[in-house]
């Protein structure tokens, strides 16, 4: 039985180095594409979030079920980009942690920089939604999703394209 384990274990341990590395980058390449695609979602809901929210506050529009759905999936939509970032993060070979991070500028910001501005921003868009929701009046509800939601944008722009990667496109 004892010999029967052993060669169990030896086996399991090639075939893991064989297709280990494969495994991995099958599986960072998944995420990468999920991570890059669904951005797509969270930018058009975000947008929208702020058009219809800058619209609702400088025309005193009322804070309808509308308003608050959009402003709920586009909330919901970056804490799914949050989580396939999380798992991305640890899958990615371009996050390492030794002496030369910081040094190197694409490995600094796929180890520190990028993750830490998209936190804040969807730190910011979790602040919004929730001081919008304990707001009373329709105006400050839009007013409050327009400043947090906008600022959120700009930080994730930013964070985008300090990465030097596109906003639109692969």
């Amino acid at each position: 039985m004892l010999n029967i384990s052993r060669l169990l274990l030896k086996l399991s341990k090639s075939i893991y180095r064989i297709f280990g590395k494969f495994i991995k980058m099958s599986l960072y390449s998944i995420f990468r594409h999920l991570h890059s695609g669904f951005r797509y979602i969270v930018f058009i809901l975000i947008l929208v979030a702020i058009i219809q929210s800058l619209l609702g506050w400088f025309s005193k529009k009322p804070y309808t079920e509308t308003n608050r759905k959009i402003n709920l999936f586009t909330l919901i939509s970056a804490h799914t980009q949050l989580l396939i970032g999380i798992i991305l993060y640890f899958l990615s070979p371009f996050v390492q942690f030794n002496s030369n991070t910081m040094k190197d500028s694409t490995t600094r910001y796929f180890t520190v920089e990028h993750w830490v501005m998209m936190l804040i921003a969807i730190a910011l868009i979790t602040i919004g939604h929730s001081k919008a929701k304990k707001t009373e009046t329709s105006e400050s509800k839009h007013k409050t999703i327009a400043i947090f939601y906008t600022i959120a944008f700009l930080v994730i722009l930013v964070a985008i394209t300090a990465g030097h990667l596109p906003i639109l496109g692969s």
